[in-house]
């Protein structure tokens, strides 16, 4: 896998953003600001004004409505606390130490993507294997995974959204019916979609990750009525039920039984970020006399998305791993995780990553990662696309595919695998640019290039400048249409304002309209396209 620098120097400016409570639970919110200004309005109370460096702490029943508005150059991180977290009573403002501020950048990290922890499966097994008396019958657990497993994700988005929101939290106690109105979708095709991407119906996942969480937290020392509330049980009695159905002691046994083990169990980072929730507030009261350490090593359960996903290092180094291939990640490295793909994203000790957005395949034809390696004055942009692709606070007219403009000359090479490209310099760059602009119709201006260029595309080619163009359109149209791309949409991607103009210009090279290339095309997915160009 090739790693690019970035094709520019220096970071678009930041714009101004701004956020709503709309759609948010009703938790403990804190606002830290690491660059420039904003600003957070709380019900009928006085604005917040706060600058780099500062925060405010809202608790979950000091407000009904609160907005954040940022100006230019701002980055700003919202960061929805675990319920339980006992900070002050009433809205306070703070300064945060310089040394708890990369954690606060990993705490978010956590609310947005599933990590789980290294270590403790083997422990756990071992300790609770020695005890459980029989396993139990397929009717009590007709979960098919191994019972300290952490459960698979879902692929379909909606789900996923929903299983990723359950693993940060697994209190939240929604039916549904309420999910699926939160994941735009139906009580059907969530449930559907549960059942065909993990082998679990709904409450099976559900009720799988529950427990796994509360192993987690019975063996970060929380005592049983705090890991109850913390994973969604109504009742101690409920849970201990539970626990002892699914691992055969009781929570209060299990945590007695590790207390005096000699088995190392490291924590993970849903139960690391419990107990760290809880420093931070001593952050918030001003009473905190040293940094918090930075989570431990950790990865994300193995699943495949149905988008391409943007994920960048900001410190530390990671890996990729897709199938028997581990692809490293170091600080800087931004990595396109392509869709469709099962894969297995890890950070290492003292480590933090951030998802920076995502892109259909309709978008980028991606067959295998794709990496860029920023330079460090990139930072507070990157972190401003992913707090923008993750929180919602966000520019107002922000665009979820603007991503993809950091990539141009990447995307645009990807875009021509297949088409032969020139060597010599000015001819390649006239090329790329081409390429990275292949949406907007400018075959009007009929590319006023100097003489050698065209040479050069008919000397290293075998094609004209113009004849080039058109195979390079035609090259990115097949991409996408065998992506399921309809083909108006493509039509619009590769430059044609009008349906029927691309249609004719498709189907006088393939012989084949666009839908019915398409047809052959999902009804033989290794058919192959002579392009005869």
């Amino acid at each position: 896998m090739a790693l690019f620098p970035v094709d520019v120097s220096e970071a678009p400016p930041i714009p101004a953003a701004r956020s709503d409570s709309t759609g948010h639970p009703r938790r403990p919110l804190l606002v830290w600001v690491r660059t420039g200004t904003a600003h957070v309005r709380i019900d009928g109370d006085p604005v917040f004004h706060l600058t780099a460096g500062q925060g405010t702490w809202i608790p979950a029943d000091g407000w009904h409505h609160r907005a954040i508005d940022t100006e230019p150059g701002t980055v700003a991180f919202p960061l929805w606390l675990q319920p339980g977290a006992d900070g002050p009573s009433e809205t306070t403002r703070f300064e945060v130490p310089e040394g708890w501020r990369d954690w606060l950048i990993q705490h978010f990290n956590l609310q947005v993507t599933p990590l789980i922890g290294h270590g403790l499966q083997d422990a756990i097994t071992d300790l609770l294997g020695r005890h459980r008396a029989h396993p139990p019958a397929p009717s009590e657990d007709p979960d098919p995974l191994a019972p300290f497993t952490p459960p698979e994700l879902p692929r379909a988005a909606g789900a996923r959204a929903v299983a990723e929101e359950l693993i940060r939290d697994p209190a939240i106690d929604l039916t549904v019916e309420q999910w699926a109105t939160r994941a735009l979708s139906s009580p059907r095709t969530l449930r559907r979609d549960f059942l065909a991407g993990t082998g679990l119906t709904f409450e099976q996942w559900r009720l799988h990750n529950r427990l796994i969480a509360a192993v987690e937290f019975l063996a970060a020392g929380f005592d049983v009525d705090q890991v109850a509330a913390r994973v969604g049980f109504a009742s101690r009695n409920g849970f201990t039920r539970a626990f002892k159905l699914r691992y055969g002691p009781t929570p209060h046994d299990f945590g007695r039984r590790l207390a005096a083990s000699s088995a190392h169990v490291d924590l993970t980072p849903r139960a690391t970020l419990a107990r760290q929730t809880e420093e931070l507030m001593a952050v918030v009261r001003g009473d905190a006399s040293s940094a918090s350490e930075l989570l431990p090593a950790a990865r994300t359960p193995a699943h495949a998305n149905d988008m391409h996903v943007l994920s960048w290092i900001y410190r530390g180094s990671g890996y990729l791993d897709i199938g028997e291939t581990r692809h490293e990640r170091r600080r800087g490295v931004a990595t396109w995780i392509p869709a469709g793909l099962k894969h297995v994203t890890g950070l290492r000790a003292n480590s933090i990553s951030l998802p920076l957005g995502s892109a259909t395949t309709a978008d980028l034809q991606l067959a295998e990662p794709l990496q860029v390696q920023f330079p460090p004055g990139w930072d507070d942009y990157l972190m401003h696309c992913s707090i923008s692709a993750r929180s919602g606070l966000h520019p107002d007219d922000y665009d979820p595919a603007h991503i993809l403009d950091l990539f141009a000359e990447q995307v645009a090479a990807q875009r021509a695998l297949s088409v032969p490209m020139p060597t010599d310099p000015s001819a390649r760059a006239a090329a790329m640019d081409y390429l990275r602009h292949i949406d907007i119709s400018r075959e009007s201006a009929g590319y006023d290039v100097p003489a050698e260029v065209h040479r050069a595309f008919r000397d290293e080619t075998g094609m004209t400048f113009a004849r080039w163009r058109y195979a390079a359109r035609m090259r990115v149209a097949r991409d996408l249409l065998a992506g399921g791309a309809r083909p108006s949409a493509v039509a619009r991607r590769v430059g044609y304002a009008h349906l029927p103009a691309f249609s004719t210009a498709f189907t006088g090279l393939h012989g084949l309209s666009p839908r019915e290339f398409q047809e052959r095309e999902r009804a033989s997915p290794a058919a192959r396209t002579h392009d005869p160009s």
